[in-house]
């Protein structure tokens, strides 16, 4: 019974990885500020552009590549995380993998049309108190709440 459960409820990494994530935001005419949030792709829930690291990029232009191609968005990301957050990942395995996720600011200077995954991803521009309402991890959740840009 022990193997059965442990296949059904697998124990996640001790470790936790390191992604990179931007918070895409702009200024509209009024003065007020907007932040950008997508849809994941398989569970279809509000979150931010994020991924992993990437070889002879810094962290915040990993951040600022994901967010093209998770939104099609373009922008400057800011030289000092927002914050961070944690979640847990469900890899291809089945395991479960611990992810420390560190926040980049994005001023968006652009938005595509198209971009690489667009046909899999929703986005909402909205603010940043509403875009905390909408996603479910509770330290983005604050993030978004404490944002200022």
């Amino acid at each position: 019974m022990g193997k059965t459960r442990d296949r059904l409820r697998p124990e996640p990494d001790r470790e936790p990885r390191t992604q990179y994530a931007a918070l895409p935001w702009r200024r509209r005419a009024d003065g007020a500020v907007e932040v950008l949030v997508i849809t994941s792709r398989e569970s279809r829930r509000w979150v931010i552009p994020k991924g992993w690291p990437m070889q002879d990029k810094a962290p915040g232009e990993c951040a600022a590549q994901e967010a093209f191609e998770e939104a099609g968005v373009v922008g400057a990301p800011g030289r000092k995380t927002l914050g961070t957050y944690h979640y847990d990942k469900r890899l291809r395995s089945g395991r479960l993998q611990h992810v420390r996720v560190l926040v980049y600011g994005l001023e968006v200077r652009e938005e595509r049309d198209i971009w690489p995954e667009m046909t899999e991803r929703d986005r909402n521009w909205t603010t940043a108190a509403e875009a905390a309402g909408l996603v479910d991890e509770p330290e983005l959740k604050s993030l978004l709440t404490r944002f200022k840009s």
